[in-house]
């Protein structure tokens, strides 16, 4: 290993500066970027320029302002007709566009260019919360690997990250992104894991340790063995799910879209029948009555109305996605919301998902350090998890474990070798029958109702010892728990395992119901007797067994770093670093983008309502309007956006 290290070619380490060319580019990329918002102050200043001239030279002052126009608002225009002619419906768009041109025919140049100015503020604000939405989720994407550092017999060299196979020995120097799942072979660095788990805390990895595509490498070189082809890490599906969330729109913004439509055209109806009647029924001049229908054009669209939902959501959206809490979409956040009850899976969810030793009783005569040596000897052979947490336990007393022989496995009962010349054998209890003596019996029955499974060692034809074992629950489960219970939320936990051990980890964990012995199809049944009682269910799961009942809660929630991919597939939000604690948090972060929506839309009627009746009872100048309307177009944005922090 060694010397394939040294035989690095020192052009490598210049293969990633950044030159002249691509430095341009990025600079290009950043401006195009923020394409929108420049196009909006660009309008502003074009405005304040035309405005400043308008006494000095007006014709001049014209041109300026038809271009403030252009600037600001070919976008919006050309979004507006696009609407019009491919679905045949107004937006607001057109409706802005109509109005400012309307104020510009009867020579209010100045105050067409501020709605326009604003307007196209107000939507630059609106990208900006997508995007920075779409950063913050995606910026993973960018941390995609696209080559790798390939050991083969001939040397190394450099491969797409497609063409890996399972088995392929890759070296990471430190400072580059690992390029696929795998197993450390040798070598040991801290491993930044912020784009897959959310920790902001690097975490040290030796040999043996699992790592992941996408992942940044630290200090050290490490050389790893790829465990899964590319398209199936769990960095793939990370990037699916997040192009999964970018088209997800919640109920309230489909209500809101279809609305707009209906009430574009509304607005467009009563704006021509002012134009046309009021000269003749309120005996308004014509100037009068295109002066305020031009008012109510600006005032009575929706464009506050429009922006009261996606840049709270998405700014949610985003709000997770920096703490590890992936949405597929706006839909499951807001539905996330109502939720009434949280249903867990148990192993691997509220509990670790892998068996470890919590008690050994043993015997007169036997010392527990003999009997665990000899058991984990006779164990070291099967990869059964029960047999892999014995010899774990082991190892972690400093036991040396010692040859062993003629192992064989006996069919309900367990396994028997021959360790040190004689025969040692651990199995269960139940095929002991009336051989177990009276002391095996009680701590049996104690140790059971602790919800742990128990193996019976037997020495020479008799019971010498007890090993209990446990798949102990999440160190966070409890608290998880209890924080969904301060929100007023009951919880349950659905398990295949049996009462006995489901009730002991449901008490343990502090879950107000507990459901055993049941099969994918019996979760299934339960998360709709949930629904039905109590309303709206999150399911919360990691396994395939577990994908059914993820797909009927109302939200399905998946284990991110331990899941399987089926469940992160059905799932509707991801925890990428498996902390249960965040539910709490994602369900507290809905109800806060709810009330924000709730807020946005009550304020944006109340302004609509409230300068159309100054209209016509009081008379609006139409800077006022514009400013009045687009003003409360951006302080919902800006509302949303808190969600941001």
């Amino acid at each position: 290993m060694q010397a394939i290290h040294k035989s690095i070619p020192a052009a490598n380490k210049m293969a990633n500066k950044p030159g002249p060319r691509r430095n341009r580019r990025q600079t290009l990329g950043s401006l195009l970027r923020h394409k929108e918002m420049l196009q909006a102050l660009g309008s502003g200043a074009l405005m304040l320029m035309a405005w400043g001239m308008h006494d000095w030279v007006p014709l001049l002052s014209v041109l300026v302002y038809v271009t403030a126009y252009a600037v600001g608002g070919w976008g919006k225009a050309r979004d507006g007709i696009e609407t019009l002619v491919k679905e045949r419906d107004l937006d607001v768009n057109l409706l802005m566009i109509a109005a400012a041109m309307g104020a510009a025919a009867i020579g209010y140049w100045n105050e067409g260019a501020m709605l326009i100015f604003i307007f196209a503020l107000s939507g630059a604000l609106e990208s900006f919360a997508t995007e920075r939405s779409r950063k913050d989720i995606s910026a993973l994407i960018s941390l995609k690997p696209e080559t790798a550092l390939r050991i083969d017999k001939g040397g190394m060299k450099v491969v797409p990250v497609t063409e890996l196979e399972v088995g392929d020995l890759l070296l990471v120097k430190p400072g580059e992104v690992i390029p696929a799942d795998g197993v450390i072979e040798s070598g040991s660095s801290s491993v930044n894991q912020a784009s897959i788990t959310g920790e902001s805390i690097p975490v040290d990895k030796t040999a043996g340790a699992g790592v992941y595509a996408g992942t940044l490498n630290g200090e050290g070189a490490l050389y790893i063995k790829v465990n899964c082809p590319s398209e199936g890490s769990l960095f793939s599906k990370i990037i699916t799910l997040v192009e999964e969330a970018q088209s997800e729109v919640p109920r309230t913004q489909r209500f809101i879209q279809r609305f707009e439509g209906i009430y574009a055209r509304i607005v467009v109806g009563v704006t021509l029948c002012l134009v046309v009647l009021a000269p003749l029924v309120l005996g308004w001049t014509w100037e009068m009555s295109f002066y305020k229908s031009m008012v109510f054009l600006v005032v009575a669209s929706p464009c506050a109305l429009v922006s009261s939902i996606m840049p709270a959501m998405l700014s949610a959206i985003s709000n997770g996605a920096r703490k590890g809490l992936l949405f597929k979409g706006g839909a499951h956040l807001e539905n996330l919301g109502y939720t009434s009850v949280v249903a867990f899976d148990k192993t691997g969810t509220l509990t670790m998902g892998a068996p470890e030793v919590t008690d050994l009783i043993v015997a007169d005569g036997y010392e527990p350090d003999e009997v665990l040596r000899y058991c984990a000897s006779a164990e070291n052979l099967s990869d059964h998890p029960l047999a892999r947490a014995i010899v774990k336990e082991a190892e972690k007393r400093g036991l040396e474990l010692l040859p062993a022989e003629e192992m064989k496995s006996v069919a309900g009962w367990g396994i028997e070798a021959r360790v040190g010349g004689e025969v040692w054998k651990i199995g269960k209890p139940s095929a002991m029958g009336a051989g177990l003596p009276e002391w095996c019996r009680e701590e049996i029955l104690k140790l059971e109702s602790e919800g742990k499974t128990i193996s019976v060692v037997v020495h020479r034809d008799c019971p010498v010892g007890l090993l209990a074992l446990r798949d102990n629950i999440r160190p966070q489960a409890r608290e998880a728990v209890a924080r969904l219970r301060k929100l007023g939320i009951q919880t349950a936990m659905l398990t295949g395992d049996h009462n006995i051990t489901a009730t002991a980890i449901g008490r343990e964990a502090g879950v107000d119901q507990v459901y055993g012995d049941l099969l994918p199809a019996g979760k299934v049944e339960h998360i709709k007797m949930l629904r039905e009682k109590y309303g709206h269910v999150v399911m919360v799961g990691d396994g395939v067994n577990d994908a059914p009942a993820l797909a009927t809660a109302s939200v399905g929630i998946a284990m991110g770093a331990s899941g399987s991919g089926t469940a992160l597939e059905v799932a509707d939000v991801v925890l990428m670093n498996d902390d249960l604690e965040r539910i709490a948090g994602a369900i507290t972060l809905s109800r806060r983008a709810r009330r924000i929506v709730k807020m946005n839309i009550a304020f944006a009627i109340s302004v609509i309502l409230l300068l159309i009746a100054g209209n016509f009872v009081q008379g609006i100048p139409l800077p006022l309007g514009v400013i009045g309307h687009e003003g409360s177009t951006i302080l919902v944005i800006l509302n949303g956006l808190r969600l941001l922090r």
